[in-house]
């Protein structure tokens, strides 16, 4: 299994940050399965450069080749579905694990669009790949939402499109998940800013993708680390 995450600031993470991308990789290294992480990228983001041209990672021993992504500091459907078939045939691509929404919705495109650019994501990446593999997150809990009613609205409204894009557009041949919201993930406790994730907000996301992959498709083992 060759998997691809795709993300915007909570999966590129910042310098100094794991990144669930990590705690993923930790997931998958305990698995018996065989797998490799691709993606075109590697960086983290800077804050100070406002750039990602960081490889600060928090442990300095995770290896290069497990850093790749597709993932960007304010980047969302809207930027991600014009390269996904691209990045999915060049790199050769499985399973997508996708975080995206937020962003969108806070700066770019309404839940209709945002649905839109979703399911065209969907379509481009099949078109790499027929048979690739996706587990899609919802947005998760975040500090704005929770002071600005209509922007929670929205957040909930994406999220419903999702859910019915997942059961519109799933197949056999090309299965989609829709990971869950991770168990109880509280923003106060969980990012370091009301959005981003810190030590143990990463370990939830990274557990809400592992757990969809082997409920649904026994691929390796429940996710076994402790936030």
């Amino acid at each position: 299994m060759r998997f691809l995450f795709v993300g915007d600031s909570m999966t590129i993470g910042r310098a100094g940050d794991y990144s669930w991308r990590y705690r993923m990789w930790q997931h998958l290294e305990a698995s018996p399965a065989p797998y490799e992480i691709v993606g075109p990228r590697h960086e983290l983001y800077d804050t100070e450069a406002n750039a990602p041209a960081s490889h600060a990672y928090a442990d300095p021993a995770f290896p290069a080749a497990a850093r790749r992504h597709l993932a960007g500091w304010g980047e969302g459907w809207l930027h991600m579905a014009p390269v996904i078939r691209e990045t999915v045939a060049r790199e050769r691509a499985d399973v997508l694990l996708v975080s995206l929404g937020l962003i969108d919705l806070g700066f770019y495109t309404d839940s209709d669009q945002t649905a839109a650019n979703a399911r065209a994501f969907i379509s481009e990446a099949r078109l790499a790949n027929p048979h690739v593999r996706m587990v899609l997150l919802p947005v998760i809990p975040n500090i704005r939402a929770e002071s600005d009613a209509p922007f929670a609205a929205e957040c909930d409204r994406f999220n419903t499109l999702l859910a019915k894009a997942v059961a519109d557009l799933d197949t056999s041949g090309s299965p989609i998940l829709l990971a869950s919201h991770p168990a109880s993930y509280d923003i106060h406790t969980d990012t370091y800013d009301g959005t981003h994730p810190g030590p143990t907000g990463e370990i939830k996301l990274a557990g809400a993708f592992a757990d969809a992959m082997h409920q649904a498709w026994g691929f390796g083992g429940a996710y076994g680390i402790a936030a």
